[in-house]
């Protein structure tokens, strides 16, 4: 399963987005924990929310942040390869194959189908 803090993205497409989403959160084991008023999806585990995709609460249009990303840790580089393989089958934009990045750390890097940027990795 994979590991990290809590987080958002906002979308403009919800109903593409929880599809997009839901595909590769329950590939990192991260099921929904319920649906958000603003028509957007709460994913998490063990009852803790950790990650959401959602329209803003003021009501304007999602934007990507500039230099914002949400990184997801996994346990191997299988696991790593398999979430950028599946975000680039559901529509996602390449940002950086699975490769290494540095001294035991295994990275790679995509954007949803809004342009929020994200990140599976390993390090060991």
């Amino acid at each position: 399963m994979a590991a990290m803090v809590y987080a958002t993205v906002g979308s403009n497409r919800l109903d593409e987005a929880k599809a997009f989403y839901d595909s590769l959160m329950a590939l990192a084991g991260v099921p929904t924990l319920f649906e958000h008023p603003s028509g957007g999806r709460v994913y998490g585990a063990n009852g803790t929310p950790n990650f959401a995709v959602l329209g803003p609460f003021d009501k304007q249009p999602a934007t990507v942040g500039n230099g914002a990303m949400v990184a997801f840790e996994f346990n191997s580089r299988a696991e790593v390869e398999a979430f950028h393989a599946l975000a680039m089958q559901l529509g996602g934009v390449d940002e950086g194959s699975p490769g290494v990045r540095g001294p035991d750390w295994y990275f790679s890097y995509f954007r949803d189908l809004d342009g929020n940027k994200l990140c599976a990795f390993y390090m060991g």
